[in-house]
């Protein structure tokens, strides 16, 4: 399995049997050194509604044709733009062809804000995701805070875990560290920090205090396809 990370929670997965991007924030993201044009993915994962996490979906959806999946009114709104979706819900999972995929709780917002007609359209729960490729489970948390029933995601025999750093959003390093803690991951990537001045932190810091604490951790160069 290859990875890519395009920054902010951006996550580019490629297996043996097809490909997806997760929360596919690319215009507008400083970090992220690829044309929209470029993704090339069969799916694409939104874990909710906020514009930094549905980014450039619907673009990369029409030019692949690629199956949006989302949280049922995330997904509903989705189609609505046109592209294909496939709605999922809290708990649930669906046996893609890539492999299977599952919503997962996550606590924080999720809504589309307009800013010309000064209006917010609620777009359902936020989730995370966990997603079997290649023989390997992947946990995207998407932007939630820590919740204690994280713990349960040790049931999952979590592979690779990509988790939010960036504080006042989403979980901080410290609590991030503490949910790795709890996931019992194999492996904890940081995400979802300094693309805003007020999400500035040290992934270094955090790569260290993880391995101190006996977690194994690494940072993912922005735009560099990566084997796991």
């Amino acid at each position: 399995m290859e990875v890519r990370y395009h920054g902010h929670s951006c996550v580019e997965l490629k297996g043996e049997k097809g490909s997806i991007i997760i929360d596919p924030f690319i215009n507008g993201n400083s970090h992220a050194k690829v044309k929209v044009e470029e993704i090339k993915v069969d799916y694409i994962y939104i874990t909710h509604g906020h514009g930094d996490h549905i980014g450039d979906a619907v673009q990369i959806a029409k030019l692949n044709d690629a199956t949006i999946i989302a949280p049922f009114e995330l997904a509903t709104f989705m189609s609505w733009q046109g592209v294909k979706v496939h709605p999922l819900h809290i708990g649930g999972s669906y046996l893609f062809d890539i492999g299977r995929i599952k919503a997962t709780q996550a606590f924080h917002g999720s809504g589309f804000v307009d800013e010309d007609s000064k209006s917010i359209t609620y777009l359902g729960m936020p989730s995370g995701v966990v997603i079997e490729l290649d023989g390997k489970r992947i946990y995207h948390s998407g932007d939630t805070g820590l919740f204690s029933d994280m713990k349960l995601l040790a049931r999952e025999q979590i592979d690779i875990a990509f988790l939010p750093i960036g504080d006042n959003f989403t979980m901080g390093p410290e609590d991030a560290l503490l949910a790795a803690e709890w996931i019992r991951t194999k492996l904890v990537v940081p995400i979802h920090f300094n693309t805003f001045p007020v999400i500035q932190q040290n992934p270094e810091q955090f790569v260290q205090k993880a391995k101190e604490n006996g977690i194994q951790s690494r940072i993912l160069s922005f735009n560099e396809w990566i084997t796991l």
